[in-house]
């Protein structure tokens, strides 16, 4: 297992990867096949290049050449929240529980403190408690609940805000 910057050569093996999560999990924003429907892999290698070129906080988790997980970060835009970053996580089911998540957000940690982040935030939905665990595992705490923040087939489902103070 190899984590590492993402490169916009990865591309491919990244949307790929990403598909795939959302077809194995119900805790990412997309629904199966959405992502392909309104996202192309060009789309998503400009999204990749400006977030290297604006110094965002962006790892892989790779085996056999094939992307398993990531973390994306994006440093706050405007003055008053340059000092924040927002997260995702992405870990394919079959790669949890190996330290990925964990090694992750060693890598986070420090990058947050060489880039001057204070605050370090993310959504998760309720019912997800591996990710929550791992949040937790790693110093983030609930701020407050979005109730019916997302609906997932006919039903709605609250996420929580959660946030690490550095």
């Amino acid at each position: 297992m190899v984590i590492r910057p993402i490169q916009v050569e990865d591309t491919e093996s990244f949307f790929s990867m990403m598909c795939f999560l959302d077809n194995e999990t119900p805790f990412m924003m997309y629904e199966p096949d959405e992502r392909k429907k309104t996202t192309d892999a060009t789309e998503l290698r400009k999204k990749i290049d400006e977030a290297i070129s604006m110094g965002d906080f962006l790892l892989i988790a790779e085996e056999s050449n094939n992307v398993v997980g990531y973390i994306w970060a994006e440093k706050g835009r405007m003055n008053r929240i340059l000092h924040t970053a927002y997260i995702v996580v992405g870990i394919r089911e079959a790669y949890q529980h190996q330290g990925i998540g964990t090694n992750f957000f060693r890598e986070l940690d420090e990058w947050a403190q060489e880039n001057g982040i204070v605050r370090l935030e993310l959504t998760v939905e309720c019912a997800n408690t591996a990710a929550r665990h791992l949040y937790e595992k790693n110093g983030f705490v609930v701020e407050g609940r979005r109730m019916k923040s997302m609906k997932i087939g006919d039903e709605f489902v609250d996420e929580l805000y959660m946030a690490k103070l550095l």
